[in-house]
């Protein structure tokens, strides 16, 4: 490979911000099936988000053409994007690291569209195709539309407000005082709490009620919450920001919820009518982790114990805002949280997923109708006659299919396999229509396509640079337990050219999984492979995607995830050109976690390490997250010593040699703040024990600066071959 053939693909993966640019994404099919409405940049190096719309009744449209419904460049008159704090701190917590519009709300017949660009509110009218801006104080967060599309709900300053779809009658909802929209700055409504949209994936805060006439709100009071705060030493003149952080151990946010009439617009300071709070004991479960209001049924919740032990789902009376328990779940471990569930079916009965039997089954009331052979990732659509789900190969399939997810259509009478072909398929449908996206092993990137009653009805293009290499991955496992793996070895490579360094490019812990049938996946991977490496990704005990069991071995012993990378390397070293006598493992929060615990734990089987956002001192790391696989750090606090890389007292369990480790780290990263790599760099430099430390001035727990993300690539590989002693 030259010089000029090395740079070019991380300064492309920068540019394409690892090829998502100008591939559609977050679609929405009208329930007349004569619409399918998404986002999409106009080229692969174009950051600006577009919404578009797909007619599918227009007989003159050829298949796949699509229409602007709203440029941000014609909204905004050319003018740059500003984000509010509240908006960029909503897109960290989403990983969202493009611009224009990168979220959408619509009614109930997909007519109306709700967004917020640049802190303003715009409507578009989906089928004339036309947008425009609303009069309303700002800045906008988080707009969404009635179901009846009268209305356009939408959070600024903390509060809840609501404005006519006509522009009309903008007010307030919940949340102040009627002049100032926060009454304090502790208090908002409306908007989903760090820990719900970082560890629950529950990104919003209020829900229409099908009639449009009232909203069930979430009321936030972060008071209680330790305070932290994230500094840039780059510029001393700027003032640290402030952000309530609830680490293990430590008080949570308070959550609640109201029944919020939209006619009244009433207050909870006493000046309006009183919204109606929604009832339940939030002392033993404290956690609102879903929230589902349609017209299947009453509102229905889904709230969590701390522990993460026992769920409820309850039944709202939207006249009393009382309670009723309609399901209960518990587990010795934890229990998981999934996509599109809770839910109501048509008739009524309950939609959940449930571990029973070893396996994640798919539950329509009291009826199991999946077993040991799927594994239940989400629901995608409720429909009248079958559920669409989401799964993987279970415990019991007959082929473990490595790495493909494929779309099931899933009834009393049975399951069929809607997507076809190895690979990641996801899709998106409201009645008979479904949009299927499907990425897979042999070619980048990923296909969008649309089905009417099963039949290929038209597609969707993709506007994504094409990589500037092909990814080789060999799907495999590893071991006596099967670890899911991919091998990935130089282009070209021959036996005769012998035995290669190995890195392990990980994530290896839960909700990441990494050995997936799917080309873009392994783009990174084969470019560290064409420096001259045999890389290898493994997906141990703790990752998702297999089964309960696999999920849950980690509780209350994170090491295992090290001991699987172990056991997988050294099978695989039978079958492949794994030079066990140089090897390096790379990897990226959890992932950086895991490399540093190599390098640590196992220095006779890892040479080095390349350390990226790593959790160090697990104390530090948040209370969702944290405690449901070790517990609290007062009531274990030997549990949280073992698992760490650092404590109160130095290193924690360091093996001899020492080997040396990058530690790279942004220093506004407000997930895993900057603190974890400074103590690990201070325990290290207390042992006399070698490491290089990268600090990145103005990035968070993303990479999506361009220079930052090319530059990183870079210097990762100059350490590994420095380290290795390769030329």
């Amino acid at each position: 490979m030259t010089k000029r053939q090395q740079h070019s693909f991380p300064r492309q993966h920068a540019r394409t911000q690892r090829f998502t640019l100008g591939a559609p994404r977050s679609f929405t099919v009208s329930p007349d099936g004569t619409r399918v409405v998404f986002l999409r940049s106009t080229s692969g190096t174009d950051r600006v988000n577009r919404l578009w719309v797909l007619d599918l009744d227009d007989s003159a449209a050829a298949p796949g053409d699509a229409r602007i419904a709203a440029d941000p460049g014609v909204l905004l008159g050319g003018a740059s994007e500003r984000l509010s704090a509240e908006e960029r701190a909503r897109r960290e917590r989403s990983r969202e690291g493009s611009g224009g519009i990168v979220g959408y709300a619509v009614d109930a017949e997909v007519e109306l569209a709700a967004f917020a660009l640049s802190g303003r509110l715009y409507a578009a009218e989906l089928r004339a195709g036309t947008a425009r801006e609303l009069p309303v104080r700002g800045p906008v967060i988080d707009p969404r539309p009635s179901p009846d599309g009268r209305h356009i709900a939408y959070v600024a300053g903390g509060a809840l407000r609501a404005i006519g779809a006509d522009g009309e009658g903008d007010r307030q909802l919940a949340g102040g005082d009627g002049e100032e929209p926060a009454a304090h700055a502790d208090v908002t409504y409306g908007l989903a709490e760090f820990i719900a949209a970082e560890e629950m994936s529950r990104t919003r805060g209020y829900w229409w009620s099908p009639g449009s006439d009232r909203l069930l709100v979430a009321r936030v009071d972060t008071a209680a919450v330790r305070r932290w705060w994230i500094s840039d030493p780059a510029h001393p003149d700027r003032e640290p920001a402030q952000v309530p952080y609830p680490a293990a151990g430590t008080p949570n946010a308070d959550v609640r919820l109201f029944l919020v009439p939209l006619a009244d617009g009433g207050e909870t300071d006493g000046s309006g009518t009183p919204p109606t709070e929604v009832t339940w004991d939030r002392g033993t479960h404290p956690y609102l982790a879903r929230v589902h209001w349609s017209a299947g049924g009453s509102p229905l919740l889904l709230v969590q114990s701390r522990d993460q032990r026992s769920h409820l789902y309850l039944a709202v009376d939207p006249a009393t805002g009382a309670t009723r328990t309609v399901h209960r779940d518990e587990d010795s471990a934890w229990l998981e949280l999934s996509p599109g569930v809770p839910a109501w079916a048509p008739d009524g009965r309950l939609v959940r997923l449930a571990d029973e039997g070893g396996a994640r089954v798919l539950m329509v009331g009291d009826r199991p109708l999946t077993g040991p052979q799927l594994h239940v990732r989400s629901v995608l659509d409720i429909g009248e006659h079958d559920v669409l789900v989401s799964a993987s190969a279970g415990a019991e399939a007959a082929d473990p299919e490595t790495g493909e997810i494929h779309v099931y259509r899933v009834s009393g009478l049975g399951t069929e396999r809607f997507s076809a072909g190895a690979g990641v398929h996801s899709a998106v449908r409201a009645g008979e229509v479904t949009v299927l996206v499907s990425a897979r092993p042999e070619t980048a990137g990923a296909s969008v396509e649309v089905f009417r009653d099963g039949k290929r009805l038209a597609s969707v293009a993709s506007y994504a640079e094409p990589p500037a290499l092909t990814a080789h991955a060999q799907l495999t496992e590893g071991g006596a337990r099967r670890i899911p793996c991919a091998v990935l070895l130089p282009t070209g490579y021959q036996e005769s050219d012998g035995p290669l360094p190995v890195l392990l490019d990980p994530y290896g812990g839960p909700h990441g999984q990494r050995v997936v049938a799917a080309q873009n996946a392994y783009l990174t991977s084969q470019w560290f492979a064409d420096q001259g490496f045999a890389v290898l990704v493994a997906d141990g005990r703790g990752t998702p995607g297999r089964s309960p069991a696999w999920e849950k071995s980690v509780h209350r012993n994170l090491l295992l995830t090290l001991d699987d990378q172990v056991e997988a390397l050294h099978d695989l070293a039978g079958r492949f050109p794994f030079d066990l006598g140089r090897v390096a493992i790379r990897g990226w929060s959890y992932g950086g976690y895991l490399a540093a615990l190599a390098a640590l734990r196992r220095p006779d089987v890892f040479h080095a390490a390349v350390v990226g956002a790593p959790v160090t001192d697990l104390r530090l790391y948040d209370t969702h997250y944290m405690e449901r696989y070790l517990g609290t750090p007062q009531e274990a606090p030997e549990v949280y010593a073992a698992n760490s890389l650092v404590t109160d007292d130095g290193l924690s369990s360091p093996a001899e040699p020492a080997r040396p480790m990058m530690i790279i780290h942004g220093l506004a990263d407000d997930n895993v703040v900057v603190a974890h790599a400074l103590r690990l760099s201070g325990a290290l430099l207390a042992a006399g024990r070698p490491h290089e430390v990268l600090p990145l001035t103005g990035v968070t727990h993303m990479t999506p600066q361009e220079e930052v993300a090319e530059n990183l690539l870079l210097l990762q590989v100059d350490f590994l071959k420095r380290s290795l002693g390769l030329p």
